[in-house]
């Protein structure tokens, strides 16, 4: 199986650090899809913001870093 005995040095700020990090950075991916992706399929008069699937993922990362990041 796997041994993940290695990780017990790691101290636990640090370990939550890389996990916030991991957030950000799939944020920041999300945040580059073009908008055109996200609406494809939508017509133009049919766009409103809160449709925008980039705002409702970043909502959702931020809620998720902060309960990670808290507990």
């Amino acid at each position: 199986m796997l041994n993940f005995d290695w990780a017990s040095d790691i101290p636990q700020e640090t370990a939550k650090m890389i996990f916030f990090g991991l957030y950000l950075v799939i944020g920041a991916f999300v945040m580059l899809l073009p908008n055109e992706y996200i609406y494809e399929g939508v017509p133009k008069e049919e766009r409103f913001w809160y449709n925008n699937l980039k705002i409702w993922s970043a909502v959702v990362l931020g809620i998720l870093a902060t309960v990670y990041y808290l507990f």
